[in-house]
């Protein structure tokens, strides 16, 4: 390997998954359990990252996630992740290369394990990954850098053998919490004029640190 990194760590919905569809009715899906008006996909996915709000109460108007409302998502994403998500363009096969080039994979995502776990087993990439790290395997979520740290502690590595991929500022805030290398990409949910647009562009990237 021609880098000192060992670890890659992925944010996963809007950086490896195309989950835009099933995030946006999967949280229309709990707002209408709730009896809430759905609200406007594009709004959603603007917010979904967005690191000042609180989203329990932007998205259910209450202050924090309940097991009510992981039972009506994830439920919501079991019965329709075959029909909704996908792979961004070249993700598959990039993984593939950074493993064979000795890179260990890991994920730190805001998503629940359950639906986290049924998604990338459908889209045949689960193995791949050494380290999970979700929303309740941790205390708190990103930007907070519990995940980070957990992927860190199941593979027995230090924060400078890593790399962390994301496409939001809470992404990059989790990052420079740790004072860990991070990659902005900007591919999936945000607009960042300075970010990575292409895989390729990643790979050259990752290889260089």
């Amino acid at each position: 390997m021609s880098t000192t990194k060992k670890l890659v760590i992925f944010d996963m919905d809007g950086t490896l998954v195309d989950s835009s569809i099933t995030i946006v009715n999967a949280i229309n899906h709990v707002r209408s359990k709730l009896g809430l008006v759905a609200l406007e996909a594009e709004l959603i996915l603007e917010k979904v990252n967005d690191p000042e709000l609180n989203p329990a109460l932007f998205f259910y108007e209450t202050e924090e996630f309940t097991s009510e409302h992981e039972e009506w998502f994830s439920g919501y994403y079991t019965d329709n992740h075959e029909q909704e998500l996908q792979l961004y363009k070249g993700i598959e096969e990039f993984l593939k290369e950074l493993i064979a080039k000795g890179y260990k994979l890991a994920i730190a995502t805001n998503a629940y394990r359950g639906s986290t776990l049924e998604s990338l087993t459908h889209l045949n990439v689960l193995e791949y990954f050494s380290s999970i790290a979700c929303y309740d395997d941790v205390g708190r979520g990103k930007p907070a850098p519990d995940m980070l740290e957990k992927n860190l502690e199941d593979l027995k590595l230090v924060t400078k053998d890593a790399i962390f991929v994301g496409d939001s500022e809470r992404d990059l805030m989790a990052a420079n919490t740790m004072k860990m290398d991070y990659i902005m990409i900007n591919w999936g949910f945000s607009d960042y004029d300075d970010a990575i647009h292409t895989v390729d562009k990643l790979k050259e990237r990752i290889l260089e640190l």
